[in-house]
């Protein structure tokens, strides 16, 4: 076995052109003929004085020869790893090359003589993930699309390895590019070697995508309503934002605002993103990390229009932070009913109504709803109130309560203590500082701090409960919508706009299953583009967990990930009797919960079944029908 360089073309300064090919020599009778092995193409950049070395290891791969018994590995550390690195690859690729499918139904039995002290399993691959995404792919025909769209396909394989990359093993381009290469079996389910896929292509293949961000968006809308008849009557609307490492300079949109995820020392961009009734992703719009949220609303919806044209336009549900009243105006303006938080504060307790309803009862929770009619505007307003929520807000006041109650009294009895502080004006301060720490529940606090005769020093803090603070606690778990929908009943009411909390589980899953936090790039178009292939792998994500909620299996999808997490596909490298090595490709069988998701989603658990390929160590690795003249 040996390397051989060939010219291919004359380049038009009037140097070569070269191609690289691994090679064999094998006598047939009288003749010795060559025959290629593999193609390693014109970018092989490995020194020439390091081709004997190589082959040595490649020939020792297939042979079942595992350990490094050549003098490659007593080089250089990084070149020993070059090596090995190449070597493990070209192996593996003739033996790919050279494999035959196994149809243990039609061939029957066959059987070997092993020697199991050197058996051995190589090149593990997760599959298992891989394999729900690619069934998703194929039901959502975006391969298809991006085709269509002009990728080629090697940018096709680019763009499904960040995809799918972004839903398996989410992370930055660069740890994407080493899962692809190094840790997963989706270069398989493709047909695609990823050794050849640079980190540059992954960065290229993330510009064309936001390129083609608009019909993707709208394709994906149009696919998912055809294989799921899906609620396209009601959208949810929110904004979530996600932070940077670093300071973004080059990028106008990273800013610094109010984080949600408590990292206001780092800029932001914020996320707008349009659901549908059943959760799926109609639309989304970078903005500023600054931006306001009540001045996107009509950014969204325009621009959501304009992909649907002709439909009827749907009821629009959000929350209290992008309700204010001249989104609500336009609401109106532009035909739209909306079901949506108010911000009124003047809350009426709906328990003390005659004619209100229970909406939900269980054992952990009742929720009580009052409808009343603004007589100015029409609106229908709908007062809940929730036992458990009503717990929740209780018991944060109660917390609130007990620490400024606390931190008061420190202060008070730190006057008689030396060393600690007494200075009127400075216990001021800090009583005003208590304020804005327990804001929250400061208001139901009158307090007092009395001073010697010369206003130098405090010598008492006094503070009670204003009576205001008993009618608040009244108040805990009562919340109000406001609507312009005048003929549904109070169930349907409540029961919508339960669905927001469809949306925020969907940011969760975009910020802690698929990688959406933090953003490492600086450029604008980057980001954006990182946050688009995030919520290209939602789509494929919120397609499985569709079909598999259908089934009655209601998980998220870290959980299904961790549970199909244990498929691998690998190679077992068996050393026979008769000299020869057998590399047996398989995939592990699936477990009692992984077979529960296959069965649900009508998935075969082993797409690719088995491979075999046979190397005779004394003769020829590469049967009569493959040899070719050079």
């Amino acid at each position: 076995m040996y390397i051989l360089k060939t010219k291919t073309k004359s380049t038009p300064d009037g140097g070569s052109s070269f191609t690289y090919r691994i090679v064999e020599s094998f006598r047939v009778g009288p003749l010795v003929k060559q025959r290629i092995l593999l193609n390693l193409g014109k970018d092989f950049d490995i020194e020439q004085p390091h081709w004997p070395l190589l082959t040595a290891r490649i020939d020792q791969l297939l042979q079942g020869s595992a350990p490094r018994q050549t003098e490659a590995f007593e080089l250089a550390d990084d070149l020993s790893q070059l090596l090995e690195t190449a070597a493990q690859r070209y192996s593996k690729l003739i033996i790919a090359k050279l494999a035959q499918p196994v149809d243990a139904a039609s061939q029957g039995p066959d059987y070997h003589r092993v020697d199991i002290n050197h058996v051995e399993a190589v090149q593990a691959r997760s599959i298992g993930s891989e394999t729900l995404a690619m069934h998703a792919v194929m039901q959502l025909q975006l391969d298809q699309k991006l085709t269509a769209l002009g990728f080629n396909k090697i940018e096709l394989a680019a763009a499904l390895g960040s995809i799918i990359g972004r839903m398996v093993s989410p992370d930055c381009e660069l740890q994407t590019h080493d899962w692809l290469q190094s840790r997963s079996g989706l270069g398989e389910l493709l047909d695609h070697d990823y050794g050849t896929t640079s980190l540059t292509r992954l960065y290229k293949i993330s510009d064309k995508l936001l390129k083609h961000q608009v019909a993707l968006e709208a394709f994906l809308a149009v696919q998912e309503q055809t294989l799921f008849d899906l609620n396209r009557s009601i959208v949810l609307y929110d904004l979530t934002n996600t932070y940077f490492e670093g300071q973004c300079a080059a990028n106008p949109k990273a800013q610094f605002g109010r984080s949600k995820e408590k990292r206001s020392d780092c800029p932001l961009v914020t996320l707008g993103l349009v659901l549908d009734g059943d959760g799926f992703p109609l639309g989304s719009q970078v903005f500023p990390g600054n931006a306001s949220e009540p001045a996107t609303l009509s950014l969204m919806l325009e621009g959501l229009q304009g992909k649907n044209p002709g439909t009827v336009k749907p009821v629009v549900i959000m929350d209290a932070g992008i309700a204010s009243a001249k989104n609500i105006a336009w609401l109106i303006e532009q035909g739209y009913q909306y079901l949506v938080v108010s911000r009124e504060r003047a809350l009426k307790a709906p328990r003390d109504q005659e004619d209100a309803v229970i909406v939900r009862q269980t054992t952990d929770n009742s929720v009580t709803v009052y409808r009343e009619i603004d007589a100015e505007t029409g609106e229908t307003r709908l007062y809940c109130h929730s036992e458990l929520k009503a717990k929740k807000e209780q018991g944060i006041r109660n917390r609130f309560h007990d620490r400024l109650e606390t931190a008061l009294d420190q202060l008070h009895a730190g006057l008689d203590k030396k060393g600690t502080i007494k200075n009127y004006v400075k216990i001021l301060e800090r009583i005003g500082r208590l304020r804005e720490q327990h804001r929250r529940v400061a208001s139901d606090y009158k307090i007092q701090v009395i001073a010697d005769e010369a206003k130098i020093n405090a010598t008492a803090i006094e503070w009670k409960r204003e009576p205001q603070s008993e009618q608040k606690d009244q108040h805990c778990g009562v919340y109000c919508l406001r609507t312009n929908i005048k003929d549904w009943s109070e169930q349907q009411l409540w029961t919508t706009y339960t669905m927001l909390t469809e949306i925020e589980a969907t940011f969760r899953s975009l910020k802690t299953d698929l990688g959406l936090r933090p953003v490492y790039h600086q450029k604008e178009d980057r980001v954006t583009g990182h946050l688009f292939i995030t919520l290209l792998a939602y789509h494929l994500v919120q397609t499985l967990r569709y079909q598999l909620k259908q089934q009655g299996i209601n998980l998220s999808w870290g959980s299904i990930r961790n549970i199909m997490s244990t498929q691998q596909r690998l190679t077992l490298t068996l050393p026979t009797e008769a000299n020869k090595t057998i590399h047996l490709r398989t995939t592990t069988q699936p477990e009692a919960r992984q077979q529960q998701l296959f069965t649900a989603l009508s998935i075969t658990p082993d797409p690719l079944g088995k491979c075999k390929t046979v190397i005779d160590n004394k003769k020829s690795v590469v049967p009569s029908e493959r040899v070719k003249k050079i």
